[in-house]
């Protein structure tokens, strides 16, 4: 049955990192029936809306500030295994489900939902999609997620890529819809400012900002923090930022090796060179220049009309990211830019990426409908006489048999999506001595992927 207008929407989101809890938060506040993308903020975005956080229990799972950062203010949070994840699923009753996961996360939630929701007609509407660019693991990811009632689409592009891949599967693509990335927003871009030392004017600002897993060695890193730092040098009238993803010790959806923060430090920036933390769209509310190898804030810079490059310094390669910039006027490289280069992004292609820079300055263009078509879909699926049929992934015993009993098993789930012998007991809160375990595992495993896997690595390359 459709939510009742006298009571709120209820929407559950299952997130296993920082940047998943916020895309799936953020996609909850869009696609809630509702006049959610007319509201003015997004606490008016929430109005009518009840949303719990479920974040997965993992290397990865988010610190209380991360979840503050993203702004959306949850009425429940609560740090889950998947196997408990599925009890209160089968306990609780909501509108919605929205699993902002990896891949494997997905259908392994699918096939356990699937299973707790057997026989049942009223169960909620199944939503999941990818948190930015889509540049790899296309078909594997795709149909990984393959089975939810709507599988989100960030752009025209995608949408139609994502079609035809499930087409050329024999897989049912009418799951595929089109919106766009939930955190787009913030004030237009007015032009650059000129240095000036005038009391209250801010400097130019440059922002780099940086990826987690690209690039990922050592030699390519120091490269990119010594060109910033030359151009810092070079234009002593600027500000240049280093916006960096996380504070040190704290979870990110990606491990890294080599931080930014400990790679600065053996370096001698000047004086109008800084590190910066915090939301992206505060950053961006001050910045003159962003410079990224293939980040997704190359998208909400553009959406805001701010001069934008992706740089080509190391190269334009898959396994960098930036050959999805190919055709957007943003490519350059650290010496065009150090002579004054101004990248002007073309705009077909920038409006193929769900983004509105193309269009007039006022503000218009598609992103405050870019949600409607999601809204109208799950308003006519929690409307449908007699419920929603069984989910039903591509991916199943007989079709992938040595494929998915591997992938489920990663979350303590049997063949049948049914919890394996020996899984984590769900609905039992750990006690003290085993949440103090499991914090010095993480820092563990850190530790391991930061400092002992580098020294490993360097004595296997004498």
């Amino acid at each position: 049955m459709p939510p009742s207008t006298s009571k709120p929407t209820r929407i559950a989101v299952l997130a296993d990192s920082d940047t998943r809890w916020k895309w799936g938060a953020l996609t909850a506040t869009r696609i809630a029936p509702g006049p959610s993308m007319e509201a003015a903020s997004l606490d008016d975005a929430q109005v009518g809306l009840e949303l719990n956080g479920f974040l997965l229990r993992g290397r990865a799972t988010p610190t209380a500030r991360q979840l503050a950062e993203v702004g959306v203010r949850a009425d429940s949070v609560k740090e889950v295994s998947a196997v408990e994840f599925l009890r209160a699923m089968a306990e609780e009753s909501y509108d919605v489900v929205v699993l902002a996961l990896v891949g494997g996360g997905v259908q392994a939630m699918l096939h356990g939902l699937g299973r707790v929701w057997e026989g049942r007609a009223d169960r909620p509407v199944v939503v999941t999609g990818y948190v930015g660019v889509v540049y790899e693991k296309l078909a594997d990811g795709l149909l990984l997620r393959h089975g939810a009632d709507l599988v989100l689409a960030n752009s025209r592009q995608d949408a139609e890529r994502f079609r035809a891949v499930y087409e050329g599967v024999g897989a049912d693509a009418s799951s595929v819809t089109e919106v766009a990335l939930p955190f787009l927003g913030g004030a237009p871009y007015e032009g650059e400012r000129e240095p000036s030392a005038e009391q209250g004017r801010r400097p130019y600002t440059v922002v780099f900002a940086v990826q987690p897993s690209v690039p990922d060695n050592r030699r390519d890193r120091v490269y990119l923090l010594n060109r910033l730092i030359q151009h810092a040098r070079l234009h002593p009238e600027r500000e240049v930022l280093l916006k960096l993803r996380s504070r040190p010790g704290e979870h990110t959806t990606h491990i890294e090796e080599l931080p930014y923060q400990k790679l600065v430090q053996r370096l001698e920036p000047p004086a109008n060179f800084r590190l910066v933390y915090g939301n992206m769209g505060e950053v961006l509310d001050r910045t003159d220049l962003l410079v990224t190898i293939s980040s997704t804030a190359a998208l909400e810079s553009l959406h805001r009309r701010i001069p934008t490059v992706v740089l080509t310094d190391l190269g334009v390669r898959e396994t960098l990211g930036n050959h999805h910039f190919v055709g957007s006027g943003c490519l350059a490289s650290w010496d065009q830019l150090d002579d004054g280069h101004r990248p002007v992004p073309d705009a077909e292609w920038v409006a193929r990426q769900g983004v509105v820079a193309a269009g007039p300055p006022s503000g218009g263009g598609s992103y405050e409908a870019a949600f409607d078509a999601a809204r109208e879909r799950i308003a006519k699926l929690l409307g449908r006489p007699g419920g929603l049929a069984p989910l039903t992934p591509y991916y199943t015993p007989a079709t992938a048999p040595g494929y998915l009993p591997g992938i489920l098993a990663r979350h303590h789930l049997g063949p049948d999506g049914s919890p394996l012998p020996g899984a984590p007991a769900a609905g039992k809160e750990p006690g003290p001595v085993r949440q103090i375990v499991r914090r010095a595992a993480r820092g563990a495993y850190r530790h391991g992927v930061q400092r002992v896997a580098p020294v490993i690595r360097r004595m296997g390359e004498l």
